[in-house]
């Protein structure tokens, strides 16, 4: 009867799940679905402390005390942490995930060296490849938690020839686990120990040469690989919710991965490799006398006025300011003077995959609103004015016209075929491309200097006295 119960608990916690992740593709349920697929998880959780346990203790006390602080740490980052570091936390969340399948599976292989327990080829393989892809997530993850945080830079953690590094430690560990694997068992736990550390110390290095444009690809990667070691560990304990669970997240976290690539009209391998954003590469010098105009707000205010269509094109900037409600109050504001406004949502926009969909959903911005960058871009030309918030490369035009240009050939949102354009920024430093935006000297393009939040709140003042 237990195991009845615990088969239909697991069954309506794959629903869950999978439901869950439905309504995550937009934001209009994606609140209805996190709080389905977190009550799938809370069912799972609760089939599995019933689990009938012949061989083992039930150490019950053990396991509701690690699962309160583990709770109460959840808890609290989630209503501490501000909106510019969801992808900080997502980034660490990925890392734990990891860390648990490298202490599963390095419990597993303490228990076969030491005679306790046998396993076949099979049982072996899925092990080790937990281990590998677990420490691969963990030290990966937060490496990119310490990036994304300004706590280290690339060049910190990059050494000279680091990618041809990277091959040699990935061979090295390959290595290590093919041996472990056909039996080379002579050193037991010694050399188990040692492919962890080696494990570890490739998940760092090869996050290390990654630059800061890539890393949305990057924690939409290392989510895959917390979802496979999750899965991984599944078929170690023969739990199917684990395995749906991991397979799940690992198959979503893939299909992300692909489609951030396609976004930068990028191979995945040419992310893996860097080169791409951070400190390596060097500002495009620009040629000639070019200068930036500057607007007002009383002028930026009488044009958004009296505009008919307006695109508002989010970028990181926004998330540090935290403007996207001020956003929304401009947005208001102008259409009630009958003034068309559409957000222009760039997939890569931002430090995580929906990063600007999560802003303007926190901010009640509706989401027949949000045009992806083919939409967006097919109403650029019937744009009267496109409002620039804090983004930088994914409106370099470089990236359409500069075969020299490290971004060349990624899809951006053609904002210079609108009528006029509006820049808000703190200053005219480069975006994680680390190139100069030759938009800013566009004859269409004015900037609008200073904190996002505080030039819009002085816009929406503005309008409301014409």
């Amino acid at each position: 009867m237990i195991n009845f119960i615990v088969d239909i608990s697991y069954l309506l916690g794959a629903v869950a799940f999978v439901w869950g992740l439905r309504q995550m593709s937009t934001p209009d349920t994606a609140r209805k679905g996190n709080l389905l697929a977190a009550f799938g998880m809370g069912l799972a959780i609760v089939a599995t402390m019933i689990v009938p346990m012949d061989d083992a203790e039930n150490n019950y006390s053990l396991i509701l005390g690690s699962m309160l602080v583990g709770g109460l740490g959840g808890f609290t980052a989630s209503k501490k942490v501000q909106m510019t570091a969801m992808p900080q936390m997502v980034s660490i969340f990925n890392g734990l995930g990891g860390a648990c399948a490298v202490v599963l599976a390095m419990t597993e292989l303490v228990h076969f060296y030491d005679g306790t327990v046998a396993f076949d080829k099979g049982q072996l393989f899925i092990i080790l490849t937990t281990l590998l892809i677990g420490a691969i997530a963990f030290t990966g993850s937060m490496l990119a938690f310490a990036k994304l945080q300004g706590l280290v830079w690339d060049s910190q953690v990059t050494l000279p020839k680091h990618n041809i590094i990277n091959w040699i430690l990935l061979f090295a560990t390959v290595g290590m686990t093919t041996y472990l694997f056909l039996g080379g068992a002579a050193l037991g736990m010694s050399m188990a120990i040692g492919l962890m550390v080696l494990a570890l110390v490739y998940g760092f290095s090869f996050v290390a040469p990654i630059g800061g444009a890539d890393m949305p690809v990057v924690i939409s990667l290392l989510n895959s690989f917390t979802g496979l070691s999750a899965a991984a560990a599944g078929l170690i304990y023969n739990n199917q919710i684990m395995l749906v669970g991991g397979i799940l997240v690992g198959a979503a976290g893939t299909i992300l991965t692909v489609l951030m690539c396609q976004a930068m009209n990028r191979s995945l391998f040419s992310v893996l490799i860097g080169g791409f954003g951070g400190e390596a590469t060097a500002a495009k010098s620009t040629s000639g006398d070019q200068i930036a105009k500057v607007i007002t707000i009383n002028d930026a205010a009488i044009q958004l006025y009296y505009s008919q269509s307006i695109m508002v094109v989010p970028g990181y900037g926004l998330a540090v300011a935290q403007a996207q409600k001020i956003t929304k109050e401009l947005d208001d504001l102008l259409e009630q003077n009958g003034v068309d406004v559409k957000y222009a949502i760039h997939p890569v926009a931002g430090r995580m995959p929906g990063h600007m969909n999560v802003l303007l959903a926190e901010a009640d911005v509706p989401y027949p609103k949000l045009l992806d960058l083919e939409d967006a871009n097919s109403a650029m030309t019937n744009t009267d004015m496109v409002i620039i918030v804090g983004a930088n490369d994914v409106v370099n035009p470089a990236a359409n016209d500069d075969p020299n240009s490290p971004i060349y050939g990624m899809p951006v949102l053609n904002v210079w075929e609108a009528k006029h354009v509006v820049v808000l920024k703190r200053s005219m430093k480069p975006g994680y491309a680390g190139i100069q935006n030759q938009l800013f000297f566009h004859e269409k393009t004015k900037m609008l200097f200073g904190d996002a939040k505080v030039s819009i709140q002085k816009l929406v003042s503005e309008i409301k006295t014409l």
